[in-house]
């Protein structure tokens, strides 16, 4: 979706400013949280949730979506789209927009340049820790409101409210150490693989 964006919205040299970087990874995002991220999500981390209680009530995951759709209907799964749709956004925003600053950084103005794998890797590790830092908050909002205790919330901005008075700042950044040691590797390693499969593509087509 991001390549789609992207080659919608290069001027006639084919350069994206950082302004369309940041539009191309947000409609990326958005996209990717409308149509997967937000379901999948939300069956998850009611199925989470439902393992912590005495009684769990789903069996698995099949069992655990059956028994959602069946008690609140399809809109069951996606509580808390909101929420999704801005970390979904400003998560690829941010990760796009720091690995192609990078990478620009790395060619020295020759676009045609390969950086690298080990490059290519640590400009993707540094994406990956940027979007952490950047959107764990609203991480943290998404996953109280897709919870099994969402109805404390009337909407996402007074789940907002909620932790900020009842717990405090810190509470919005709750679980960013073990978040960060995967985001970096997982994001270095799609970006390496992203890279080279588009440069495979390029060559065949």
């Amino acid at each position: 979706m991001f390549e789609l964006l992207k080659n919608k919205m290069v001027d006639e040299k084919g350069n994206l400013s950082k302004g369309r970087t940041l539009l191309a990874g947000l409609g990326a995002g958005a996209t990717e949280a409308i149509v997967v991220v937000c379901p999948m999500e939300t069956i998850k981390v009611k199925f989470i949730h439902d393992q912590t209680q005495p009684n769990p009530r789903f069996r698995g995951f099949w069992s655990g979506l059956v028994q959602i759709v069946r008690e609140e209907g399809l809109q069951g799964t996606y509580k808390g789209l909101a929420p999704t749709i801005l970390k979904q956004s400003t998560n690829q925003a941010i990760r796009f927009f720091v690995f192609s600053e990078i990478k620009k950084f790395l060619q020295k103005g020759d676009k045609a340049k390969d950086i690298g794998v080990v490059q290519t890797f640590c400009a993707g590790g540094m994406a990956g820790a940027a979007s952490v830092f950047g959107n764990t908050p609203i991480d943290v909002v998404k996953t109280r409101m897709q919870g099994l205790e969402a109805s404390k919330y009337s909407s996402s901005w007074d789940c907002v409210k909620k932790i900020w008075r009842h717990e405090g700042v810190k509470a919005f950044y709750k679980g960013t150490t073990p978040r960060l040691g995967r985001v970096v590797f997982d994001v270095a390693f799609v970006f390496t693989l992203y890279e080279y499969v588009m440069r495979a593509l390029d060559y065949m087509f």
